[in-house]
């Protein structure tokens, strides 16, 4: 067991609005659209007129298909469409930045050394995790390019679990799954990433309110903790 010292600009203020956003569109993106109806041109049917346009005293009609008659063309049904809409990547990381302060608030981030499997074999890899503690779904985030095959095979025919690489994992998944378990190496690439995408305005307050701190005199207070994930 250890530490690892996280970033409060990372691992700080939750956004529960950005975070509900960043859902909204990764559902969205994900919705196959596939729905579609027949109108007036697609559906069976002679295109004849029925009967001629006066002097039969009844309605005018000019096809059996119709939106009015039975087994007629719909009108203004769905088609086949895609739901994707753009979305900020700032937003986006500022999302994923709200997702991983939530799961360090709740007690449910853990950071490994590393994935170091030496076969592959799934009822080891469960074991490890029932010494993790990990009794419900989990996620799992490899540095990108990690290559290792027997993380892979070992993991995913664990029913809830789930692995990612570090430049993949989305807020949606964070949020979905019970636990995050990172590797080192990819928690630490990833602070950097959502460290350097902070807005300029960001990290001028945070370097200005560094330098107040050292200049002013502090009072005499407890001791506060800096904010740190263990390390198993």
């Amino acid at each position: 067991m250890g530490t690892l010292e996280l970033a409060d600009e990372v691992f700080g203020a939750v956004n529960e609005d950005l975070l509900w956003e960043a859902v909204k569109h990764y559902r969205a993106a994900r919705h196959a659209g596939t729905h579609a109806t027949k109108n007036k041109k697609l559906v069976s049917g002679a295109g004849k007129k029925l009967w001629k346009q006066k002097g039969t005293g009844r309605a005018r009609v000019g096809s059996i298909r119709s939106p009015l008659w039975r087994h007629g063309g719909t009108v203004h049904g769905p088609q086949p469409r895609s739901y994707e809409y753009a979305f900020p990547r700032k937003k986006l990381l500022g999302a994923l930045r709200s997702a991983l302060a939530a799961k360090l608030a709740d007690g449910k981030l853990i950071v490994v050394n590393a994935f170091s499997l030496k076969e592959v074999k799934t009822k080891t890899f469960r074991e490890a995790l029932d010494k993790l503690k990990v009794d419900s779904t989990a996620l799992l985030i490899e540095a990108p390019n990690h290559g290792n095959r027997n993380l892979v095979l070992s993991s995913r025919n664990l029913e809830g679990v789930e692995l990612v690489s570090g430049n993949e994992v989305h807020p949606y998944h964070l949020l979905r799954y019970d636990r995050a378990i990172f590797s080192q190496p990819a928690i630490e690439k990833l602070q950097i990433t959502l460290k350097n995408s902070l807005p300029k305005r960001h990290k001028h307050a945070a370097e200005d309110e560094g330098s107040a701190k050292k200049a002013a005199k502090a009072p005499r207070r407890r001791p506060k903790h800096e904010k740190a994930a263990e390390v198993a």
